[in-house]
């Protein structure tokens, strides 16, 4: 398929969809979620990726559905590629969206090649001893190579991966264009999980964002994590945790970190600008 971009069908074919940030597919559900007769939306776009009956009449109870099949998609597909979704609008004979956001995506594109060939590969923790122990100094990088670092550690249990999605697509995609270490994404299975957490908290990550939950309070990562961070030395819980809140809570939050202040989502005042002060707290 000949793109409208600069780049060729190759290229494009090859670029994974999480290229895309925010701003482009917030553009795209400006086409796609309005329910017009004179132009495929965003049910044709879900039927085209293989979406059931069911599955597209749930995608209708979420404020932005363009949004939430292409997020879902990316789970869903084994290789959702930028060139495989401007495929699909061809097919639809969306040729106004292909016009209007070429140039965004061919932007995105070639930010996301660049930072690919900047970044050095996922953390791993290479050297392991007869014991079973490892050595956290040696990652999979060659030993020449700077440790990389991060703006922000994302301290999360698995039951909130979905809104750390989001945090990553606002937060890294978008303008602000942070850096986060998200251990399900950018730390290689095989790791010392002690080890690495604690050096990635204390020497490769400026900041770290605490997400606050009822399932967090369970967990004994979480909790390893947020008591390693608190440790660091005096006025660090002040400069180093955010804690961020994003759903009620029927427990009680957690007395640790009482006295630090916390970025709430729950809130519907302060939501409209939830995003833009978690980015200024972590720039700072």
């Amino acid at each position: 398929m000949a793109c409208e971009s600069g780049l060729d069908e190759t290229a494009m074919s090859s670029i994974p969809l999480v290229a895309l940030n925010y701003n482009t597919r917030h553009r795209l559900s400006l086409y796609l979620n309005p329910d017009t007769v004179v132009a495929a939306g965003w049910t044709l776009l879900a039927e085209e990726m293989d979406y059931d009956y069911l599955e597209i009449r749930n995608f209708e109870r979420v404020p932005n559905p363009t949004l939430a099949v292409l997020e879902d998609w990316e789970k869903k597909c084994s290789q959702p590629t930028v060139g495989r979704l401007l495929e699909l609008l061809k097919r639809m004979e969306r040729h106004d969206i292909l016009t209007d956001i070429a140039p965004l995506i061919e932007s995105d594109c070639k930010k996301y090649l660049q930072k690919q060939h900047r970044v050095p590969p996922p953390l791993q923790d290479d050297t392991v001893g007869s014991s079973g122990g490892t050595d956290s100094s040696v990652l999979c990088h060659s030993a020449v190579s700077v440790p990389e670092s991060f703006d922000a550690f994302i301290c999360y249990c698995p039951q909130d991966i979905k809104f750390v999605q989001e945090m990553i697509s606002r937060l890294e995609q978008t303008e602000h264009r942070l850096k986060l270490c998200v251990f399900d994404r950018d730390v290689l299975p095989g790791t010392c999980l002690w080890s690495i957490t604690s050096e990635l908290i204390e020497k490769r990550c400026r900041k770290m964002v605490v997400i606050i939950s009822d399932d967090y309070l369970d967990s004994a990562e979480c909790d390893f994590q947020t008591k390693f961070a608190l440790s660091l030395g005096p006025g660090a819980r002040e400069r180093r945790l955010i804690p961020v809140k994003y759903k009620p809570m029927k427990r009680t939050f957690p007395s640790i970190l009482r006295f630090i202040t916390v970025c709430d989502y729950t809130n519907p005042h302060t939501q409209s600008w939830f995003w833009n002060r978690l980015a200024k707290a972590l720039m700072r």
